[in-house]
């Protein structure tokens, strides 16, 4: 039995992987189909009768498909992912600097998130326009990656995602808090 799934040569491109469109913008339903199909046939299951290098190449070709997927699932992930197939490094752990509209907005909501802990109604309507926030911000990624092919701007916008995603976990704790 040999294992014969997915574009192993393509493993250097998960969207390749996948048999998907290298974009931000995917279809997750198809997504999730392509890599359900490569786990199927790469199941430990199905090579436990198989030589020692089938077995290999199926726990890899598992792994691969695994990581693959995770990183194309999350939108961050993917374009971050996008990014560096096109060189450009977003070097989150280094480049914290922002505009200073968004970095205002980030302390308004921080302030306000201080000031109205106890406030139910002022921390849902907080949550609408964070969640607002970052779909204007994935229709922005998905312009500068899709449209525009300007993955530095991407990379900036995708900083400024990770900003917007770490505060809606403190909101939502807050607001988990006093339910």
């Amino acid at each position: 039995m040999s294992v014969v799934v997915a574009n192993l040569s393509a493993s250097d491109d998960y969207f390749r992987f996948f048999g998907l469109k290298q974009q931000f913008h995917i279809d997750l339903p198809a997504l999730e189909q392509a890599y359900l199909a490569i786990q199927k046939e790469v199941h430990p299951d199905r090579h436990a009768r198989g030589s020692e290098t089938e077995q290999r190449l199926a726990m890899q070709m598992a792994t691969l498909a695994n990581t693959a997927f995770q990183t194309l699932k999350h939108p961050v992930q993917r374009g971050l992912y996008l990014c560096q197939l096109h060189g450009v490094d977003a070097k989150l752990e280094t480049n914290t600097a922002m505009p200073a509209a968004f970095l205002m907005k980030q302390m308004d909501w921080r302030e306000s998130l201080d000031e109205r802990a106890e406030d139910l109604p002022a921390l849902e309507a907080m949550m609408a326009e964070v969640e607002q926030s970052k779909a204007d911000t994935l229709t922005e990624i998905t312009q500068a990656i899709d449209g525009a092919n300007n993955y530095v701007r991407a990379a900036e916008l995708l900083r400024g995602l990770l900003f917007i995603d770490k505060f809606a976990v403190e909101l939502d704790d807050t607001i988990a808090a006093l339910i």
